[in-house]
């Protein structure tokens, strides 16, 4: 009988993580988080970094998981807040503020989508000791919101929108997430992106180029993405 394919390693942090907390996340390990998170994307750092915006709270004391994310969330009578779900967003968009960003808000953690680049890992990640978690495919915003037990506060709501405000909350078994990015800013991705792109050669051998492209497009297959 084979073996049976081993599975991946599964992790519970509780937030705030320390750093020796973080040195046993490998790139592919699953990820649950316990305790406190907040949102931060384009607009909060504007705020914050561009602006001069002093943040709202004691993130280092409070939390160092930022994930970047837009909720969907409904304001109830009584003025709390019902989170459904919790729809990931492209982490690469905010790669120049992210230097500043840990240096300011303490992070440690950074939750998104697709990840960020080889370059970012090794130059700010790993200087900062941090790691980056991605969400697990497509259409997870439902299961991720069963996660969040409640709102704990938002700020900047009124100015820059659910989407693009600063949310605090209390997350229990919140997840699944995969380790991208570890300490030594290994990446989970990019490690996979060169296995394919080495064997490209072969799926497209004796196959002519494209007779049409789309504008700016390149047939260089070592430049294709997974």
């Amino acid at each position: 009988m084979a073996d049976k394919q081993q599975q991946p390693q599964q992790i519970r942090l509780t937030i705030p993580a320390s750093a020796e907390d973080l040195k046993g996340l490998e790139p592919g390990t699953v990820v649950y988080l316990d305790g406190v998170i907040y949102t931060g994307r384009e607009g909060v750092y504007k705020k914050v970094i561009d602006e001069g915006e002093p943040l709202p709270l004691d993130l280092p004391a409070i939390s160092n998981a930022n994930f970047h994310c837009s909720p969907a969330a409904a304001q109830e009578p009584d003025g709390s807040f019902n989170v459904g779900g919790v729809t990931a967003t492209a982490s690469f968009r905010f790669s120049k503020w992210m230097p500043k960003w840990f240096e300011t808000s303490g992070a440690k953690i950074i939750i998104g989508k697709g990840g960020m680049s080889a370059t970012d890992y090794k130059d700010v990640f790993v200087p900062a000791g941090a790691v980056y978690l991605t969400t697990v495919g497509y259409g997870t915003g439902a299961l991720l919101g069963r996660g969040i037990k409640r709102v704990i506060d938002v700020f900047w709501l009124d100015e820059l929108g659910i989407a693009q405000a600063m949310w605090v909350f209390q997350v229990e078994n919140f997840g699944p997430f995969l380790v991208d990015s570890d300490l030594a800013g290994n990446s989970l991705f990019e490690q996979h992106t060169r296995q394919i792109n080495a064997g490209l050669g072969e799926v497209y051998a004796g196959l002519k180029p494209p007779a049409l492209g789309r504008f700016g497009e390149t047939d260089d297959r070592s430049d294709e993405l997974v």
